[in-house]
């Protein structure tokens, strides 16, 4: 069994028992009152394995199954083939990838009473983000009916991440969506900077 799986039936479990009790639902999930005020830091991480219905849960997951595989082995490959590290380097990935995507929510609603939030959008954003650098003209299915290059879905995932970021359309955190999506692309510059020459040599043959 992958790290991946391990990650995606954690989420499952978390997030059901949480669907199921009110209260746990509300002592994991991202307050940033609570986090400023009661220091529960934790809520940081815990809140990326909660999940506010089915539909939300069911979604992530089935897009991490499809992205996290592929992700695991470049983590893999990054260790040298050693599964043991891949497997703890894409887990340290994934939680820093919730953090990082929470600090602008967090900075923004600190002093906000009321407010929360719950997901593991972020740290899917990041997954997605590696794997469009990685192969940009790799279908991506969206709703599962309409296969777009990943290019074009990542162009269109930031275009609505950011309008909606700044237009609160909804009351979804597209900002977790647009830093979780940063973040997966600044990690990959870092430590993957041959999937960014690769992506550039196909989408800019041009210039090489």
């Amino acid at each position: 069994m992958s790290i991946n799986t391990v990650l995606i039936l954690l989420t499952c479990v978390i997030s059901f028992l949480c669907l199921q009790n009110y209260g746990l639902m509300q002592k994991l999930i991202f307050d940033p009152v609570q986090i400023r005020t009661r220091k529960e830091y934790f809520r940081f991480i815990t809140s990326g394995f909660l999940h506010g219905d089915l539909n939300h849960l069911i979604f992530n997951m089935i897009t991490l199954y499809f992205f996290g595989e592929r992700t695991v082995i470049f983590f893999e490959y990054l260790c040298k083939d050693n599964v043991f590290l891949g497997a703890v380097f894409y887990m340290a990935f994934y939680l820093l990838a919730i953090v990082v995507s929470s600090i602008p929510t967090y900075l923004k609603y600190k002093n906000v009473s009321g407010y929360s939030s719950l997901g593991a959008s972020g740290a899917v954003s990041a997954v997605i983000f590696m794997n469009i650098l990685y192969d940009p003209m790799s279908k991506i299915w969206i709703f599962f009916f309409f296969p777009v290059p990943a290019i074009v879905f990542g162009v269109l995932y930031m275009i609505y991440t950011i309008y909606s970021a700044k237009n609160k359309t909804d009351n979804i955190n597209h900002d977790a969506h647009l830093y979780g999506a940063l973040f997966g692309i600044v990690f990959t510059l870092i430590f993957f900077p041959e999937f960014c020459y690769n992506f550039l040599t196909i989408i800019c043959p041009w210039c090489f």
